[in-house]
């Protein structure tokens, strides 16, 4: 589906028009959407806009990387949204000229559905312009990374409180989860914020230069989600350490109680197995009080040998 807003000299929007009505003679500046479209639409990004056939190639091969390539009289820029249903990258793609602004995406943009739907609505248009249409957009789409940080964050916190009320495996495949998420994220937002950077810093991009405030506070809304992805990624290092500490210190533990009582039965085995030797001519065997005093003496050596341990500290 295509879909067209179109800007008059006298600053009215007028739309349900076809992409070979935009006329720059008749028309301020235009907004085009390619929202899903089919391959007899894609074609119309060669004729009548005659864009760039390797730009047409990135709109194409979708999860390009967030990047900026400049031609003769437009400028291509690749971003990206991410699901928060299914935390899948999500590719929407612009083409930005000084009249114009063409919007490609092959999945639903919520960010841009909403811009698209604010400008639509909208009485007049006497302060939007292209530039300011892909902002509104990108600014939604790093606003929307947000929700997604919180949530990890506060997984991360209930991971934290529960650990004495789950499993260690429970707990380690919900740690795995959420560092799983925040490399998506680190892996969206760190390109993002580079992308912003090159933008605010290059001189052939004048319109966004002339609102160059508006794309510094975007940047530094990335800026912000990278720091906080980072210490999210510090902070489920740091649990899952915590988390195989405990598990090594009650494995130790339980090595130890083994350990003791191994240790103290080694030299009751060893008196079992004396006098439980099928010689014939063993003195102790025949004597009346042999068998009360090899338990007496038995019974004293775990005695004396489980005080020994205790004094020691082998109990704690």
């Amino acid at each position: 589906m295509i879909r067209v807003i179109a800007v008059t000299k006298d600053s009215k929007l007028v739309s349900d028009l076809h992409v070979h009505d935009l006329h720059p003679e008749k028309y301020k500046w235009f907004w085009v959407d390619f929202d899903r479209p089919t391959d007899e639409e894609i074609d119309l990004l060669k004729d009548p806009f005659q864009f760039h056939h390797l730009a047409i190639e990135d709109c194409i091969h979708t999860l390009q990387r967030p990047k900026l390539d400049y031609y003769d009289d437009y400028s291509f820029f690749v971003t990206h949204s991410i699901n928060p249903e299914t935390f899948e990258k999500e590719e929407v793609d612009f083409f930005l000229g000084e009249n114009y602004v063409v919007s490609f995406h092959r999945k639903l943009s919520i960010e841009l559905e909403e811009v698209w739907q604010r400008f639509f609505v909208s009485k007049s248009a006497k302060n939007w312009t292209p530039s300011l249409v892909f902002y509104h957009v990108l600014d939604k789409i790093v606003d929307n990374y947000f929700p997604l940080v919180y949530q990890i964050e506060d997984a991360l916190n209930n991971i934290d409180e529960e650990s004495n009320k789950k499993s260690m495996e429970v707990l380690l495949n919900q740690l795995f989860d959420a560092r799983h998420h925040l490399l998506i994220l680190r892996h969206t937002i760190v390109p993002m914020r580079d992308l912003a950077y090159r933008m605010l810093n290059s001189q052939r991009l004048t319109a966004i230069v002339h609102k160059k405030e508006y794309f510094a506070d975007i940047h530094d809304h990335l800026l912000k989600l990278s720091e906080m992805i980072e210490a999210s990624r510090e902070l489920t290092t740091d649990i899952r350490d915590s988390y195989l500490s405990l598990n090594s210190h009650e494995t130790n533990r339980v090595m130890k109680v083994l350990t003791i009582i191994t240790t103290i039965f080694m030299p009751l085995s060893f008196l079992a197995g004396l006098y439980g030797m099928n010689f014939e001519h063993m003195p102790e065997l025949s004597w009346k009080y042999g068998y009360f005093v090899i338990l007496i003496l038995m019974f004293t050596i775990s005695t004396v040998m489980f005080i020994w341990f205790r004094k020691k500290g082998w109990f704690k």
